[in-house]
């Protein structure tokens, strides 16, 4: 039988994490949850917003009692992040994080956490919104979304199982892909829309009728660039942890784009139409699944 958390601390209190100690808190209202990070006023709001039950800018502190530590923030603090829980981190604690890249994070944990290591069970919640901080978290956030794990050969079994039920318990499916494979895979899925949106509206941003551009955009308009509101930070950081697999998406994307930009120049109906169909197939089969 797998043995649910009594007490976590979810390191980092922004829409992800606030939004798994909520989902922890409606699957089993008798669990624990503590927060803790570098910004107290952030996490006295968490506890007033009822997000988490406790905080504590004290490591040692937070820590104290706690069976999983969630690291909950952009991947380009999960470094720091771990070198500072080291020295609190024992054979008793399951450790996860949340992060939109996992080999990076994986390298780091390896390294930081030495023996346990095998504690470590790298997590990814295909799910969010372009908003940000604890007062944007909800417990349905991950409802019928899918969390993928990509446990090394180094992790424990039973911690994967733990951290797994943890994740069911939100209401989420579990898959399992390795770390290589997701980072490939979440490069062309969701790194490179992202890449997308935010260029486009750069792009606009910087023409001289922005403001005519911006005001009679319509709904598919918004609806597309809307992940442009995203986090900078938290995406700068997702560009340098995945740069190899997301330079190679989008070289392949800006090749496709030519032969579009050189079929419109050309007047080339019959190849835009090949294009315009494939994506729509596409588009409608990934919908129905």
């Amino acid at each position: 039988m797998v043995t649910t958390f009594k007490k976590i601390c979810i390191y980092g209190v922004g829409l992800m994490g606030g939004s798994l100690a909520l989902a922890c808190k409606k699957s089993n209202p008798d669990i624990e949850i503590i927060g803790t990070g570098r910004n107290e006023a952030h996490l006295k709001q968490a506890q007033f917003l009822g997000v988490i039950d406790s905080f504590s800018t004290d490591l040692k502190a937070a820590l104290d009692g706690v069976e999983l530590i969630v690291f909950a923030m952009p991947v380009g603090a999960m470094e720091a992040a771990f070198k500072q829980v080291k020295p609190f981190v024992n054979d008793t604690m399951v450790l996860t994080d949340l992060g939109s890249t996992k080999g990076n994070v994986v390298l780091l944990a390896n390294k930081i956490f030495k023996t346990f290591a095998k504690n470590f069970v790298p997590g990814h919640p295909i799910a969010g919104t372009e908003k940000s901080g604890a007062a944007a978290a909800f417990a349905e956030l991950f409802q019928k979304r899918r969390v993928i794990l990509t446990p090394t050969v180094l992790t424990e079994p039973q911690a994967i199982d733990r951290v797994t039920a943890l994740w069911q318990g939100c209401g989420a499916e579990v898959i399992e892909m390795p770390v290589e494979h997701h980072d490939e895979v979440l490069a062309a899925t969701s790194h490179l829309p992202h890449m997308l949106a935010f260029s486009l509206v750069d792009t606009l941003s910087k023409m001289n009728d922005k403001q005519e551009i911006f005001k009679y955009a319509a709904g598919g308009f918004r609806d597309f660039t809307r992940i442009a509101s995203s986090s900078p930070e938290m995406w700068q950081d997702i560009c340098i942890a995945n740069a190899e697999s997301l330079v190679d998406v989008i070289e392949k994307f800006q090749a496709d784009l030519s032969v579009l930009t050189s079929a419109i120049q050309s007047g080339d109906k019959e190849t835009i139409a090949k294009i315009f169909t494939r994506a729509k197939e596409a588009r409608d089969q990934f919908c129905n699944d």
